[in-house]
Parts: C-alpha cells; sequence; structure tokens
C-alpha cells in the first residue's frame, strides 16, 4: 500500500540560523495514530507545518502521492486538516456557525449545503447545540472542540494537532482524547502529554535537534527510560 504521507531527507533552517529540521525520512500508512514527541525546540512543531506548507524546507513532501509545491498545495490543504494549539488562533468569528462555515465559503460551496454540513461537523465533536454561540464566551475545551469543528467540516483525510491538551483541565482533557479517539482520519500529534501517548496513539516518534532519533511501538519507546531521558521526556 502506498504511504499516505511520505517525507524525504527534509531539512530545514529558520531565518535566524536555527536548523529545527534534519534530514527527516518518514512514511504514514493511511489510519495511523502517530504520536510525536520531545523536548521543547526538538522539531515537532516545523514538521507539521510542513506538511500543509506553511513552511517549506529541502527535500521532498508527498501527501497522497501529490508532491507538495505551489500547483498542488489547494488540494493538499484539503487533505491536511491542522488544528493549532491555541483555538484562539482558529477562531475569530462572532458566531460558532461562522467560524465552522469559513472553509466552506472561501471554497465557494453553495448555502444549502454549508447548512448541511457545518451541524454535521459539529455533531462529530459532541457541539450540535453550540451552532449560534459566540466562541469568545466558551471555555478552552469547547473551543478546542469548535476548531476540530472547523476542520472536519472540509472532510481531511490527515489531522494534525499541535499539542492538543494544553490548558485543559483533567474532565475536559478525558473527554479530549475519547473524541480523538472516536475519529478515522490518519493522525500526527506533537505533544508532551505521555498519557494521551499511551491511550491514543501506537507509534511514537521522537525528535531531538531536527533528527528522528526513535520511531516504534508506543509501548516499547515508553518502557525504554533511558532513551526518555536521554531526549528530555522524564
Amino acid at each position: 500500500m502506498d504511504p499516505l504521507i511520505e517525507i524525504k531527507n527534509l531539512s530545514f533552517t529558520y531565518p535566524d540560523g536555527k536548523r529545527a529540521l534534519d534530514e527527516i525520512d518518514l512514511l504514514v500508512s493511511r489510519g495511523e495514530k502517530i504520536a510525536l514527541v520531545g523536548a521543547n525546540g526538538a522539531g515537532k512543531t516545523t514538521l507539521l507545518l510542513h506538511l500543509n506548507g506553511i513552511l517549506t524546507g529541502n527535500g521532498s513532501v508527498h501527501i497522497n502521492n501529490l508532491e507538495l509545491n505551489k500547483k498542488n498545495l489547494p488540494r493538499i490543504r484539503a487533505l491536511v486538516g491542522l488544528v493549532f494549539q491555541n483555538p484562539d488562533d482558529q477562531l475569530f468569528s462572532t458566531s460558532v456557525f461562522d467560524d465552522v462555515a469559513f472553509g466552506l465559503i472561501y471554497q465557494g460551496i453553495d448555502k444549502k449545503t454549508i447548512h448541511e454540513e457545518v451541524p454535521h461537523a459539529l455533531k462529530l465533536v459532541n457541539m450540535s447545540d453550540y451552532l449560534h454561540r459566540t466562541p469568545y464566551h466558551l471555555s478552552n475545551g469547547e473551543k478546542k472542540r469548535i476548531a476540530i469543528a472547523t476542520v472536519l467540516v472540509m472532510h481531511p483525510e490527515i489531522l494534525v494537532f499541535d499539542e492538543p491538551t494544553t490548558g485543559l483541565d483533567p474532565r475536559a482533557r478525558r473527554e479530549f482524547i475519547e473524541l480523538l479517539s472516536g475519529l478515522s482520519q490518519t493522525m500526527l500529534i506533537a505533544t508532551h502529554d505521555m498519557d494521551l501517548v499511551r491511550q491514543l496513539t501506537p507509534r511514537t516518534i521522537i525528535l531531538n535537534q531536527g533528527k528522528i532519533v526513535a520511531d516504534g511501538p508506543t509501548d516499547r519507546i515508553l518502557e525504554d527510560m533511558d532513551l526518555l531521558m536521554e531526549n528530555g521526556l522524564v
């Protein structure tokens, strides 16, 4: 089976000279749920931002056999839904409906379809009653769910999360993990939340100074205390 994500020899250096990714090779199969873990500055977020072209480094990125380039960028961004760490980065309208509908409106989707798709996306994240609420008045956990709905409404094949449980209280965190476990999309999750990793992602990748230093079954990696200590994870 062809990989859904194929990255070869990907490197990226920020304008200040910091080398954030160093010859990354990665294959992701359809339906996998993968954790990206590592200390702050390891390159996790930088790698995620290459999956839909927000950042572009040296090397190659293919999504569903499409090369990530200017020509294919609109199609790839329809395939890859990115959920930022801070939901306020994705919620900017005066109503939940408008936020979730924004991507469809931008694509020129007709009003009838929009009024069908938005409630469906909210139902997937258990937020059906929030259609006409104002995002500014929601809790952080509620905002995160709405942020996911703004992505799910576009029917992506891949969901990419950056620190999804940051700022959640224990109950909201449990509910959020349950929500993610019920979604069928391929997922890459950058996180420091090792309990989330244990519960949700059968495969774990450790990044250190822009390099992949471990990639394998989550149970095996989390049992290797020397490996975790060497990479600032305990």
